[in-house]
């Protein structure tokens, strides 16, 4: 369009000048003592827009020549960026395909020419650590570091994976508070902050965040129980020495936690441990209520050994008559018999006893029942019984 503007801006041009020449009959002189020059009005004309025409071009080919220089940096800083650019594209592919020499390679291009220094550094640095060369990675943290370009979480963040994978649990938790104290907390980092805690034994913490991110949906229902019951555990044999502090550790966990298996049977271990007899029978029943599990069904049997005999007697007439209210809805729990029979033994009612073992046994075979057998029988004077019963606990195990 623009040179069809032009042709037609020509054509236009000499169609005047024809049409000037033939009306008009005028002439230009120029005069400079002591000579005189005379030129017609139409060559004047034509004269002078060849010069200008002229003068134009000569003016812009001096401006092109004077800022060539100018042209030559900007395209060879053009160059740069897109030969950067494509450095990092390669070095994040070559990354993301395993093939971490060549990442690093590529990244390290892109650091001396990129327009983004930083993000190419930490980019070589997650390459150098898959390949073990940790020196090398933290002098390319340092470089990330100095580039500046507002890489700060990222930086800290790729730290807290390093330490992680080293498990270094310290210097990830440092990262990543560090991180958390400088901006908002997301998601992923609070992952991580979690295994950090966890690996560092941070208890408390862990079952903090555990809850919080279940409560966010962030992980897993089944995975925030388990580190809310691995956190529970540790938490109650820390204060396992201590009656006061285990007790307060205990009323301090939420009610539908107390009921969880495993920690209602760490509790009652260390309850009973702690000659809290009454509180252990009591962890034990609530949980047993809400869900049947054989673990805690055993422990319920186990009376502790320190009790004076009376104490023993009345303690086991307890969970005897607990024991004997579960066993219409249990009738064929092996295990629940056999606990009885052993509770039975302890009261000294040797008739019970006998009878709930038989019946666990007659359900299932275990070594343990054979055992109470055999000591029974031994207790009353049966030795043929009770070696019998010896012979087959040995067998089983």
């Amino acid at each position: 369009m623009r040179a069809l503007f032009w042709v037609l801006t020509v054509f236009a041009a000499a169609v005047a000048l024809v049409i000037l020449g033939r009306v008009g009959a005028g002439y230009v002189m120029f005069v400079y003592p002591p000579y005189r020059v005379e030129l017609s009005l139409p060559f004047f004309v034509v004269a002078s827009l060849a010069g200008f025409v002229l003068l134009y071009a000569a003016m812009r080919l001096l401006g092109h020549a004077v800022s060539l220089p100018t042209y030559v940096r900007a395209y060879r800083s053009r160059r740069r960026r897109e030969r950067a650019h494509a450095a990092l594209a390669a070095a994040l592919q070559a990354y993301y395909e395993g093939r971490y020499a060549r990442a690093e390679k590529e990244a390290a291009a892109a650091f001396e020419a990129g327009p983004t220094p930083g993000l190419a550094a930490l980019l070589a640095a997650r390459a150098a650590h898959q390949m073990r060369d940790f020196e090398r990675r933290d002098r390319w943290l340092e470089r990330a570091e100095e580039a500046g370009e507002g890489l700060q979480a990222a930086r800290l963040v790729s730290r807290a994976e390093f330490a992680l994978e080293e498990r270094d649990f310290a210097a990830a938790r440092d990262a990543l508070r560090d991180l958390h104290e400088a901006g908002p907390k997301h998601i992923a980092t609070t992952r991580m902050l979690l295994r950090a805690e966890r690996g560092a034994g941070a208890w408390d913490e862990v079952l903090r965040l555990a809850t919080q991110l279940a409560k966010r949906d962030a992980i897993s229902p089944a995975l925030a129980e388990e580190y809310k019951v691995q956190a529970n555990v540790e938490l109650l044999r820390r204060s396992a020495s201590d009656p006061g502090a285990f007790e307060r550790r205990w009323r301090g966990i939420p009610a539908p936690d107390q009921l969880q298996p495993r920690v209602a049977a760490a509790a009652a271990r260390h309850a009973t441990a702690l000659g809290k007899t009454g509180l252990a029978r009591d962890i034990l029943e609530k949980a047993l209520a809400a869900e049947w599990t054989p673990q805690l069904v055993a422990l319920y049997g186990d009376l502790p050994p320190h009790l004076e005999p009376a104490e023993r007697a009345a303690e086991a007439g307890a969970r005897i008559e607990r024991g004997e209210r579960w066993l219409p809805e249990h009738e064929r729990d092996a295990q629940l018999l056999a606990v009885l029979g052993r509770l039975c033994a302890h009261a000294e009612l040797w008739g019970k006893a006998r009878s709930f073992l038989e019946a666990s046994l007659s359900f299932e075979e275990g070594r343990g029942a054979h055992l109470d057998l055999a000591r029974l029988a031994e207790r009353l004077g049966q030795a043929a019984e009770a070696e019998r019963h010896y012979r087959r606990a040995a067998e089983l195990t």
